[in-house]
């Protein structure tokens, strides 16, 4: 896992809300696989062709990712814009990065992150 679990649990308490708060992340909203409660967790969303690609820096371990995992999909709020999206899988580093475009900032090497979420836009 390329960053250790207990930052994930500082970050969901203290940093997270403060994101959320001030409106300029990206948000996903999904809901718990077995609370049933609603999560909104602030993070990088880039588009990709048809849907959206997101880093997985905790790894496809995080609870955001099992969620929507298990749920098939979430929504995402980006630029006052709320879009649904669907079929979440996880992709390797190779497949990630031949779907971002060039001039989207791939993470740092130094953080070793191999997985990442990509999900369709939603057809109604």
């Amino acid at each position: 896992m390329p960053m250790p679990r207990w930052w994930g649990h500082i970050n969901k308490r203290v940093f997270n809300p403060h994101a959320i708060a001030g409106g300029k992340w990206p948000v996903l909203t999904h809901i718990g696989r077995t609370s049933g409660a609603t999560y909104r967790t602030p993070l990088e969303a880039h588009p990709v062709d048809g849907g959206y690609l997101f880093v997985l820096v905790y790894g496809s371990g995080a609870d955001w990712v099992q969620n929507i995992l298990i749920a098939g999909g979430a929504q995402l709020r980006i630029d006052g814009q709320e879009i649904e999206l669907a079929a979440p899988r996880l992709l390797g580093k190779d497949e990630a990065f031949q779907a971002l475009s060039d001039e989207a900032t791939r993470p740092p090497k130094v953080l070793r992150i191999t997985e990442f979420l990509r999900m369709d836009l939603a057809t109604c």
